[in-house]
């Protein structure tokens, strides 16, 4: 019985949902965005020498996998930053970066677009979309 397939759809699921919340959460938070990308650049990194060295096909699956979301990641902590600018993702205003951002981006926001009731979304919000 082979479960690579099985393996890689569930990991590819997983790790693109975890990716999504954590890139969210930690851009949020952090005062300078560097780290986290050079953080996952790494873990990338890591994932492909593990994929290239076991002879698991199964793991070289899962690890090539988890290497190209954590790459993925890398990059989409920058794309969250202009999505901020853009008023596409909330900022936070305790976060001194996020400030910054709010007072010289006029499309800037602290609203959530996801914590809203299905269907409310207003003619300001249709417009920015």
């Amino acid at each position: 019985m082979n479960i690579i397939g099985l393996v890689a759809g569930i990991t590819t699921f997983l790790t693109i949902w975890f990716g999504h919340v954590m890139v969210r959460e930690v851009e949020k938070r952090v005062h300078s965005i560097l780290p986290p990308i050079l953080i996952c650049i790494g873990i990338a990194l890591a994932c492909f020498y593990g994929s290239l060295k076991t002879s698991s096909l199964t793991l070289s699956s899962f690890l090539g996998i988890l290497g190209v979301t954590f790459l993925w990641d890398a990059l989409e902590f920058y794309r969250q930053e202009h999505r901020i600018k853009k008023g596409h993702a909330p900022a936070n205003p305790k976060n001194p970066r996020h400030a910054e951002i709010l007072s010289k981006y006029s499309n800037a926001t602290t609203h959530d677009l996801l914590k809203r009731e299905a269907g409310s979304i207003s003619k300001t919000e249709k417009a920015t979309l």
